[in-house]
């Protein structure tokens, strides 16, 4: 597979929200607005790319018994490094993401990236597939975060649009993101149909 192969992948084709549906814990809860789901974006770009980064350059001395553990070891300290960051200068964020900034270590999303191909390819290519699934991630959560913020609030990153009562509060709610997710699949799907 060429760089930009590599690359490219996340973004639309093999898309981890929208195409291959992992990671949807954090998807759900903290897109009721867009600004939640750009930080949780970030956050998962810095942990998935730093941890693609570690686990291409050590991984031909990685055991392969323990390769998981030593995932798991790897990826909990860029958590703990985003955790800290986020707590100590974006407290509001911080509180507004809650439990689910430290659950990152166990998104599928990271671990199976450093399993599937950080594991088994170069460092560049593992950055570029880092960098790739990380934008597809974020424009899939921030699309969603968007969507689910002017449809339930009438706002969009904080910044109020229409009047509040012509709002339908079931998109902040759980069902919401399930139907915003949906939508999204289906209009990517039916884009992609055009196009071939």
């Amino acid at each position: 597979m060429s760089l930009w192969q590599d690359f490219n992948a996340g973004i639309v084709k093999e898309n981890p929200v929208l195409r291959i549906m992992i990671g949807l814990c954090p998807v759900l809860a903290v897109s009721t607005n867009a600004i939640n789901a750009l930080g949780m974006s970030l956050a998962v770009a810095f942990v998935l790319i730093g941890s693609n980064l570690v686990v291409a350059a050590i991984r031909k001395i990685i055991p392969d018994q323990i390769r998981i553990p030593i995932f798991i070891i790897i990826i909990s300290t860029f958590v703990t490094v985003c955790d800290y960051i986020m707590q100590a200068y974006f407290p509001a964020l911080y509180t507004s993401l809650g439990v689910f900034v430290p659950l990152i270590v166990v998104n599928c999303i990271i671990l199976g990236r450093a399993e599937a191909f950080a594991y088994k390819n170069p460092v560049l290519n593992s950055v570029l597939d880092g960098v790739g699934m990380s934008l597809g991630f974020t424009l899939a959560l921030v699309s969603i975060g968007m969507i689910r913020e002017f449809l339930g609030m009438g706002a969009v990153f904080g910044h109020q649009l229409i009047n509040p009562a012509a709002t339908a509060l079931l998109m902040i709610l759980p069902p919401g993101a399930f139907l915003t997710i949906g939508f999204l699949m289906a209009g990517l799907n039916k884009l992609e149909n055009k196009v071939q």
